[in-house]
């Protein structure tokens, strides 16, 4: 008789246990195998993301990734020097693009999101800037109603974030960020990913934490 996975958790049939988010689309599960909570600590790398929870406001993460690609081509493979010199020319053609999420505040605010991240770059960079909001411990949710979406350390950064400029840059849209990249372990305690990034050990959290 097969274990029971632990609650939250789905055993697929390689033997790995997702969540359930990330248990049966493809997409998704390649996504979540191989990418989301691994550290992104380059520029361009960060600024592609930030680029894309932001667009993701509102939507499924399913849909920003399924238009990645499309992104991508839009946007100069989200070189933040060469989207900080559009014009009103970019911002029409972008709006023109099926291929995106075509919504003029958002590509106007990926537009000042990247002249922010060019102008970031005497002060040690975008990167460097969100990763000083790496928390002391990263939570250990169980189940998908314990993770959080939002903390002290992202509202933190949030705020850190507009006064330089940046926009579509929320607590929520930041934690998400931090989640993606490797700032903060979500991980589902027993999924296979847990620990995986080489930031937090599969331990890691308040309670592993305050036992060291």
């Amino acid at each position: 008789m097969s274990p029971v996975p632990p609650e939250g958790l789905v055993v697929g049939g390689d033997g790995l246990a997702r969540p359930a988010w990330a248990a049966t689309d493809p997409l998704l599960r390649e996504y979540y195998d191989t990418e989301w909570g691994l550290p992104v600590r380059d520029e361009r790398g960060v600024f592609e993301r930030l680029s894309l929870e932001a667009f993701q406001s509102g939507l499924s993460w399913r849909t920003i990734l399924a238009k990645r690609p499309a992104f991508r081509a839009a946007f100069d493979g989200f070189d933040p020097e060469a989207v900080a010199g559009y014009g009103e020319a970019d911002v029409e053609r972008l709006l023109g693009d099926a291929g995106i999420v075509r919504n003029r505040a958002k590509v106007r605010a990926t537009i000042a999101n990247a002249r922010a991240t060019v102008d970031l770059r005497p002060d040690g960079g975008l990167a460097a800037l969100v990763w000083s909001f790496r928390p002391a411990a990263a939570p250990a949710p169980r189940t998908a109603a314990e993770v959080p979406s939002q903390s002290a350390e992202s509202v933190a950064l949030a705020r850190a974030l507009r006064s330089r400029g940046f926009r579509f840059v929320g607590p929520t849209t930041m934690f998400a960020l931090m989640e993606a990249i490797g700032v903060v372990d979500t991980h589902l305690v027993g999924a296979h990913r847990r620990g995986s990034s080489g930031v937090w050990p599969a331990a890691e959290g308040p309670a592993a934490a305050a036992a060291g």
